[in-house]
């Protein structure tokens, strides 16, 4: 069985279950919460060692690849053109092609979609049958309280694998959903600050290619790419003011293997924009729980954050603002201005209009009852290594991401996401895009935070405080 799995189905199982893999010498370590290291999984471990310990010998410390040059990755071959797009924009979708929806932000577009539009919804799904691509949807959306038994009759689970050429399906599949489908929504992308561009190329560049390739198919269909603000980490935008209009040109100094997998797919979109293939693009940046109850992915790197400094009782002293944007904000924007007749080959930005400082994080946190020390980075940082050797801490997976430096500043990651050397990402034009509707971004303020903070403790996802003076 362990033979079938890939190295990357190996690690996302491992990081599901907060196991954490490092090497000494030729020995793989391997640390674990109680009960998770089964036999099977020990045998899995065993089988795989070399593997593994190859993986961790190329990523040691390693969290992008420097060398690369993300421009020659950008390349869109000649014959990807659509057919014609007029006929594409005449009336509202009545078949949808939506990738990711068994992901975060997926499960919540999936029935954001079936409320605002009429259509059917085609669901990319990696699975061996119907019935089981079908349950994963639906658990997925059971997970995030979405479920809703009336959606049955109007999701379509397409068997198909993102990473594949032709998405994974058969010539003639394609070739026949190509003509079936009216719209798509990419938003399927593997989200992992440790991993390397090569190691995301075929989820986050392949995947985006072979979308492209599929709306440019049979009929012409408009594609609504989901990006990331991260396109706008390159050293030419640090502190300037990034609007909406602007698309991603250099790719100097985007160091995470992710913003730069994201940086070259949207290049693709944009290239294929300028082919005359009908494009929106959402830039988001991290997609928070949901503002009314609170439920999201605690396994995402702003909830591991405030996790892991509570663990610690200590925080970085950094100068950044930490931009929350709630699931349920993102999801209603995305399928409201996809339908929109005005809003063809834009871009929008759903950043929060109201971050928050981190200073007023520290002092929420606080006043909550938690002992929260500020520290200098690299004093925390040394703090993180020795708790990672000697307990679980939510961030111990994350410390190569911590402590990785940037040879010609001599500045680590996080230092790098100061608010120095950040874009400023303007979304004026997006709020008023938005503006006849009744979505707003709620401010990350402190009403907010009460919301996340009660969801987490009621979850057991963060233990109460001891000294509760809240």
């Amino acid at each position: 069985m362990s033979n079938l799995m890939t190295l990357n189905d190996i690690l996302e199982k491992l990081d599901r279950h907060q196991v954490t893999l490092w090497k000494e010498g030729d020995r793989l370590r391997v640390r674990a919460p109680k009960g998770v290291l089964t036999p099977e999984l020990q045998s899995l471990l065993r089988d795989r060692k070399s593997e593994l310990l190859e993986f961790l010998h190329q990523n040691n410390g390693s969290v992008g690849d420097e060398s690369i040059d993300l421009s020659t990755e950008a390349v869109l071959d000649p014959d990807i053109v659509p057919q014609g797009r007029d006929r594409a924009l005449e009336q509202p979708p009545t078949a949808i092609l939506l990738t990711g929806a068994t992901g975060f932000l997926g499960a919540f577009l999936l029935p954001e979609l079936l409320q605002q539009s009429e259509a059917t919804i085609y669901c990319l799904v990696r699975s061996p049958d119907p019935s089981s691509a079908r349950m994963r949807i639906q658990k997925n959306l059971a997970f995030y309280h979405l479920w809703n038994t009336s959606f049955d009759s109007r999701i379509v689970p397409v068997l198909g694998d993102i990473t594949k050429p032709q998405l994974g399906l058969s010539a003639e599949e394609f070739g026949s959903l190509s003509n079936e489908i009216d719209s798509i929504y990419h938003s399927a992308a593997t989200l992992n600050y440790l991993y390397s561009y090569s190691k995301l190329k075929a989820s986050n560049v392949i995947g985006t290619r072979e979308v492209i390739k599929f709306a440019c198919q049979g009929k012409t269909k408009p594609l609504h790419y989901i990006s990331s603000v991260v396109v706008f980490e390159g050293l030419a935008y640090a502190g300037k003011t990034v609007l909406e209009t602007d698309d991603p040109q250099s790719s100097e100094g985007i160091y995470l293997g992710y913003s730069q997998s994201k940086w070259v797919a949207e290049r693709l979109v944009t290239m294929a924009r300028d082919r005359g293939l009908p494009v929106n693009i959402y830039r988001l940046p991290f997609i928070s729980g949901h503002s009314q109850t609170g439920i999201g992915n605690t396994d995402d790197l702003a909830c591991r954050l405030i996790k892991g400094y509570i663990q610690m009782g200590s925080i970085p002293d950094l100068d950044d603002l930490v931009d929350l944007c709630p699931v349920d904000y993102a999801s209603q924007a995305i399928a409201y201005l996809s339908l929109q007749k005005n809003s063809i080959d834009r871009a929008f930005h759903l950043n929060n209009p109201y971050p928050c400082p981190r200073q007023n994080l520290v002092d929420y946190i606080r006043s909550r009852g938690y002992d929260l020390e500020q520290l200098p980075y690299q004093q925390w940082q040394q703090q993180l290594k020795a708790v990672s050797s000697s307990q679980q801490n939510s961030l111990s997976p994350l410390l190569p991401f911590f402590s990785k430096r940037w040879s010609e500043k001599q500045l680590t990651i996080p230092e790098f996401y100061e608010q120095a050397w950040k874009p400023q990402i303007d979304c004026q034009a997006t709020m008023e895009a938005l503006k006849n509707s009744a979505i707003a971004c709620p401010p990350a303020d402190k009403k907010l935070l009460d919301t996340y903070f009660s969801y987490f403790i009621d979850s057991g996802f963060i233990e109460a405080p001891t000294n509760n003076h809240h």
